[in-house]
């Protein structure tokens, strides 16, 4: 017990009102040592969430063919660039603006560009959820992969961050949201708990996916044979780095450390310390529940059925990946059993859901879907069912409403949280439907969308990055050679365009450059020298 507690001293007798606790210039320094306490505890928080980028570009990367690699890099490089302008401009203001637990609001209206902010707090608390904002972004990347335009990512970056994302976050997080266990008057007299956000971030990215690659459709040759005829079995495509993927899911679960305890905000009292260090604990044991009930239920599956035992390292990984994202929501409020046991459930979900979408022929590259979107879903489930009295006491200073389990236990059954969380499910849903699917059927309806077949097959680091095929073994000679006759062609379209406009007198020394040029661009191509950015 620290000497604060043994004399009776809590935040209120130090830094409210009341200074009649010792001296008030040494009150004073105390808030002023607390206050830059809580800042560089989000500090540090928000760089391992923002540091969980790293993760997804690894991840990404490692499951892609090697001639995507350049375009999935730069889509997560977009990712914390669109959603560091969207969530800046807009989003923030959306989310948290006009905060006011005495009434409800459906968006936020205040503090567009954080023009107003002054205190390092405001900062600090921007940063860190612009860093949950982007995280919601990325999980996108990996399930469009290999065939999604670059414009269409980044109008989706700032779309998902701009406006969807932060609409939720207000309705669950913020102080006068419908959802909001902050309200004073709130939804059943309990809210939905979400408190790293299962739902709020996992949930609203896993769903944006589905809906995306349902309407980008699969990548050539998954599913489908060149004439369009379903193949007799999928045919994998398995990434070019198993390192690269391994490293990606342990700086995950590193970031997933600020993701979690970070979201309690502040450690500087005796009950929101116990809160971080149980959270700490519960992301522990539902990663490695998840990963160890994936591993080995594959294991037993794969042996029962070819007769051969195969450790699956995908499965391992993503199975961690699961426990961690399921965790997300309860891992405040649930005992260490209840962490382990909400893993291991999200393992099997994920190595269900995996295989029904290739039954579905619904392509995912990086099994994102699987991952955020069933497990998300299932952590907020998972707390309606296990969150303890206790635990809830700590993180949330009530527990009349707790886990459905627990209310059996007290002889009530009493279904509120419960109830709470399968609304908020209901709202996440339907909100990112209403607004995703009419803007990716937008995308593809314009063609912005999906990249043609051809610049798919060579591949996209080519097509839009200047990649060079030396690096390409997949790519038959046959598609390079006609991706580069075709590039040839809109050069030197696109080139007599715009001398055609410009007047007649040097038209053939024009086109005599145009011609070299295009002769330059196949000899660098052939030479492995191509590294310019070429348009479409």
């Amino acid at each position: 017990m620290s000497e604060f507690e043994e004399n009776g001293w809590d935040d209120e007798a130090l830094c409210g009102d009341n200074h009649g606790v010792g001296n008030g210039i040494e009150v004073e320094a105390l808030c002023q040592l607390q206050a830059g306490t809580d800042v560089f505890f989000l500090i540090f928080s928000a760089a391992l969430v923002f540091f969980m980028q790293a993760g997804f570009a690894m991840l990404c990367a490692g499951s892609v063919r090697q001639k995507n690699v350049k375009n999935i890099m730069l889509k997560n490089l977009l990712d914390a660039c669109g959603g560091a302008l969207g969530f800046w401009s807009v989003g923030y203001a959306f989310a948290y603006g006009g905060q006011d637990s005495t009434v409800k609001t459906f968006i936020g209206n205040t503090d567009f560009f954080i023009m107003y902010f002054t205190a390092g707090s405001d900062y600090v608390f921007w940063f860190f959820q612009f860093a949950f904002a982007a995280t919601a972004a990325t999980i996108v990347a990996g399930t469009v992969a290999e065939r999604c335009k670059m414009s269409a990512y980044l109008c989706y970056s700032l779309m998902l961050t701009g406006f969807v994302y932060p609409v939720i976050v207000h309705a669950v997080w913020s102080t006068n949201g419908f959802l909001s266990p902050h309200q004073e008057e709130p939804l059943w007299g309990s809210g939905m708990i979400d408190f790293a956000g299962s739902g709020v971030v996992h949930a609203t990215g896993g769903i944006t996916a589905l809906i995306a690659t349902r309407i980008l459709g699969s990548r050539k040759g998954r599913f489908y044979d060149e004439r369009g005829n379903v193949l007799s079995k999928p045919k994998p495509f398995p990434g070019h780095s198993v390192a690269l993927q391994v490293l990606g899911s342990f700086i995950l679960w590193f970031g997933w450390y600020g993701f979690n305890t970070g979201s309690t905000q502040t450690v500087l009292t005796a009950a929101k310390a116990r809160v971080a260090a149980l959270a700490a604990t519960n992301t522990t044991l539902a990663a490695a529940g998840g990963g160890v009930a994936a591993l080995f239920t594959n294991l037993v599956i794969m042996e029962r059925y070819t007769g051969e035992a195969i450790f699956n390292l995908n499965f391992a990984m993503n199975g961690c990946l699961a426990g961690l994202v399921s965790i997300t929501s309860g891992c405040a409020v649930m005992e260490p059993w209840a962490g382990i046991v909400t893993g291991i459930v999200a393992g099997l979900l994920y190595l269900w859901f995996s295989r029904l979408l290739v039954k579905l022929r619904i392509d995912d590259a990086v099994d994102a879907i699987p991952v955020h979107m069933i497990n998300g879903v299932w952590g907020l489930v998972a707390t309606g069912l296990m969150a303890a009295p206790g635990r809830m006491l700590d993180a949330y200073g009530t527990q009349d409403h707790v886990g459905w389990f627990y209310e059996w236990g007290r002889g009530s059954a009493n279904f509120t949280l419960m109830g709470c969380q399968l609304v908020g499910i209901c709202f996440i849903v339907g909100w990112v439907t209403v607004l995703m699917m009419p803007f990716f059927l937008l995308l593809n309806y314009m063609g912005w969308f999906r990249s043609d077949a051809l610049e798919e097959v060579v591949g996209l680091d080519i097509s839009y990055h200047g990649g060079s095929s030396n690096n390409v073994g997949e790519v038959k000679s046959e598609y390079l050679d006609a991706f580069r006759k075709r590039r040839d062609e809109q050069i030197r379209q696109r080139s007599g365009q715009r001398f055609t406009t410009g007047g007649g007198g040097g038209q053939e020394q024009h086109r005599g450059a145009v011609e070299a040029t295009a002769d330059m661009y196949d000899d660098d191509m052939d030479n492995g020298n191509v590294d310019r950015v070429t348009g479409n």
